[in-house]
């Protein structure tokens, strides 16, 4: 008897695990989500909230409206997610056709709802579905991509050869972008004297403009100056008494002049034509003098006048010289700081390092840029595409399929995958084709681990 209920028990703790482990699961959190495009996302795919995984997809399905909707099953420790949830399809890369998963973000505070019940449905209003690069590529008619293929060809031929060339401009790039950056800095940090001097310039005029009647009776004044000089007769005379020797002596002068107007009587004549067509823009001319003779007037007043702090000669004295700001030190924000020239020259000067290191990885660079232009080549076989290795959460084990534990997966990983290849040498993706020319070391100090290669023979 005690035999007996010995091997129910066992029957009944094995049925129940193979119901746990196999079962429907009937106390999962699931929530359903429906996109309008739901390609490449996979069964068992990931469900992450901020970059950590709370669940995956249990089923997928096509809707009587040709909606594609999903099943996500939420993890216990993330269960239930409130309303105004936003379910987002992305991609790890662009290296496999079953690389997407499904990103969760959850609302503010302020946004945050009720939460959502089990089997609750995210329509399309609360979802976004994937953009493919082919998809972007597919709204320009057909010239237009032609035109694009172009374009990066082009930009193939354009470097091709001219590497050396190219890694020098670039060794200026950095510094020039940090010195306009410095540059503007300094420019901003003049920006509340820039302002007084248009507000005090504008003062200036408005004051100008206030005093015409005084500047007009300083006209006025002096006229009556003028005529205070011509006043006495005395002094007239004796300037009408030295007239004659003036006269004779500028006789001479005038002679001389007549052999000067004789040699001038070439460009006259050449100058004739040209002045004829000149009578109309002279016309004009000489009513735009007549119109500017005041605004000239009261410009000379504005520039020089009497006093304190009341013309642009006196504000020009106030504006910082270019020189003290450029060349330094200046005194900005309560600290001494160096010029905009000095800093220039340190931030270039720190900059050549780091663009001396990179160049040489342009090469790697320019190539990434040829590959990302297409999405792969042909042969006489047809086409073909580069493909990468993907982990997944199941193991071969005696030739059978099996899942591994969730537990197991984080280990199991680390035991395929190689971690920290962060130094790698220039070339280092190419394989070595048995001669040792990959990876590349420029110099045996370069700062790079040869040892870090694809994975593979």
């Amino acid at each position: 008897m005690i035999r007996t209920l010995t091997v129910a028990v066992l029957i009944a703790a094995i049925a129940l695990t193979a119901m746990l482990l196999f079962g429907p699961g009937g106390g999962d959190y699931v929530v359903k989500a429906r996109f309008s495009d739901a390609g490449q996302v996979v069964k068992n795919g990931l469900v992450q909230i901020a970059g950590k995984q709370v669940g995956s997809v249990t089923d997928q399905r096509l809707t009587d409206d040709g909606v594609a909707e999903l099943t996500l099953k939420i993890d216990s420790d993330w269960a239930p997610i409130p309303a105004g949830t936003h379910a987002q399809i992305r991609q790890f890369g662009l290296s496999g056709p079953a690389s997407r998963y499904i990103d969760l973000r959850l609302p503010t505070a302020a946004d945050r709802g009720e939460d959502l019940p089990d089997g609750a449905v995210l329509d399309l209003k609360d979802t976004t579905s994937n953009v493919d690069i082919d998809t972007i590529f597919s709204i320009f008619d057909k010239r237009t991509r032609n035109s694009i293929r172009g374009v990066i060809r082009g930009s193939r031929r354009q470097y091709e050869g001219q590497g050396t060339r190219a890694a020098k401009g670039l060794l200026y790039l950095d510094p020039a972008l940090v010195s306009a950056s410095r540059l503007f800095g300094e420019l901003n940090r003049d920006t509340p004297k820039l302002r007084r001097f248009i507000d005090e310039s504008s003062g200036l005029v408005g004051d100008v403009a206030d005093r015409r009647d005084e500047l007009a009776s300083l006209v006025s004044g002096l006229a009556d100056t003028t005529s205070a000089i011509a006043a006495p007769r005395g002094s007239l005379a004796e300037a009408i008494d030295q007239l004659p020797p003036f006269l004779r002596r500028a006789n001479t002068t005038y002679v001389n002049l007549r052999a000067t107007l004789d040699d001038l009587d070439p460009l006259v004549n050449e100058f004739k034509p040209v002045a004829k067509r000149l009578r109309p823009y002279t016309a004009e001319l000489r009513g735009l003098v007549e119109d500017a003779e005041p605004t000239i007037r009261d410009l000379a007043s504005v520039i020089r006048r009497s006093g304190r702090s009341n013309d642009l000669v006196e504000l020009s004295r106030l504006t910082p010289r270019v020189r003290d700001i450029a060349v330094g030190p200046v005194r900005r924000n309560g600290a001494e700081r160096e010029g905009a020239f000095p800093a220039a020259a340190e931030a270039l000067d720190s900059a050549a390092p780091r663009l001396a290191f990179a160049r040489p990885y342009s090469v790697d660079f320019t190539g990434w840029l040829d590959d990302f232009s297409h999405s792969g080549n042909f042969d006489a076989l047809g086409g073909f595409a580069r493909i990468g290795t993907h982990a997944n959460a199941f193991s071969i084990k005696d030739g059978v399929l099996a899942p591994i534990a969730p537990a197991l997966r984080a280990e199991s990983f680390k035991q395929l995958a190689t971690f920290g290849q962060n130094n790698r040498c220039p070339g280092s993706v190419e394989r070595d084709d048995g001669d040792g020319s990959t990876p590349w070391r420029p110099s045996p100090d370069f700062n790079c681990d040869p040892e870090q290669l694809p994975i593979g023979p």
